[in-house]
């Protein structure tokens, strides 16, 4: 099957389930179709709250899926994804904090929770220019040093907020979920959010280089540090904003990434638009289920979870099989 071949089964597959997703839920319209005379509750379900939702996770797929792939490439590493960096950990103490500070209003508690995520950046930057290490290397060490203060300052904001009132609060963003999911969140998120996977998408064939080795890129007027710090900056960015409005995610910028290199190749030039489709279809269908799976709604971090791991296991049995044949 041809590149061609794949691109267009998968938009075909992604609008297919858009379809699917706007008319999927417990309630349905009496005559089984969008009627907006006879039906007018139905046509404000659909129009104020599924269809947002839907952009929503077009989003946050689209997004989280084009971080890890740019990181990992970055890193070389193919188990590499936006939480390698401590962004998650420093997002997630950024929002408990801010239910602590300001437990009845949203925006603050967003603010603080990408600027967390920003911090942990700067942070990370600045200790990995003490470590007398290769580069790509001293930032993973650096990740996992922020990670973890980020983690310990977050197990105590959890030990000392108040069980009744703000704890649930916390524990339930740390999960994830799109169920308060508006047309203002919308209006919010997509345009930081589109800008930054657009920005990705036109330096896709410029980051491709960092798979090459040092003298490669030197030979080829790179400016390595400057140029991934850069484009880390805005992965980064891309993550904060989304995981800021919905929780933590797991498990999309580290599983789409290989899917979509395993499908597509590893050329970022095709690699990239594809994980920017299949990240989108992976969430889409994720919060499809995590709505209409039970009465109430289960939280999407852990339908990405649990799905994710699958797909880790059967990626690594295929890869291992893969290697054995080869070998």
């Amino acid at each position: 099957m041809s590149i061609k071949q794949k691109y267009l089964i998968t938009i075909l597959v992604f609008f297919v389930l858009i379809f699917i997703a706007t008319f999927a839920g417990r309630y349905q319209s009496a005559s089984g179709v969008l009627d907006y005379k006879s039906d007018p509750l139905f046509k404000r379900l659909v129009f104020d709250i599924r269809i947002p939702r839907i952009i929503l996770s077009i989003i946050v797929g689209a997004g989280l899926a084009a971080s890890g792939l740019i990181m990992q490439t970055i890193f070389q590493n193919s188990l590499a994804d936006p939480g390698i960096l401590g962004i998650n950990q420093a997002a997630g103490f950024g929002a408990a904090l801010g239910y602590i500070l300001f437990p009845t209003s949203n925006l603050p508690i967003r603010v603080i929770a990408f600027v967390s995520g920003i911090f942990a950046l700067f942070l990370i930057i600045l200790i990995s220019r003490q470590i007398n290490v290769y580069r790509r290397l001293s930032l993973i060490f650096a990740g996992i040093a922020v990670s973890a203060f980020f983690s310990a300052g977050l197990g105590l904001i959890k030990y000392l907020a108040d069980p009744l009132n703000q704890l649930p609060s916390i524990v339930f963003w740390l999960l994830g979920s799109l169920s308060t999911t508006n047309w203002q969140a919308v209006a919010e998120i997509t345009p930081i959010s589109v800008a930054c996977i657009i920005t990705l998408f036109l330096l896709r064939w410029r980051t491709n280089a960092y798979a090459l080795n040092d003298s490669i890129l030197h030979s080829m007027g790179i400016k390595r540090n400057l140029e991934i710090y850069a484009v880390l900056s805005i992965s980064v960015l891309l993550t904060t904003v989304i995981i800021s409005y919905t929780g933590l995610i797991g498990w999309v910028g580290l599983i789409i990434p290989n899917i979509a290199r395993l499908i597509f190749g590893y050329d970022l030039r095709r690699s990239l638009p594809s994980a920017i489709i299949i990240g989108a279809i992976f969430v889409l269908i994720s919060d499809t289920m995590a709505r209409t799976l039970v009465a109430g709604e289960i939280p999407l971090g852990i339908i990405t979870a649990f799905f994710g791991a699958l797909i880790f296991v059967i990626l690594m049995f295929a890869k291992g099989n893969s290697l054995q044949k080869n070998g």
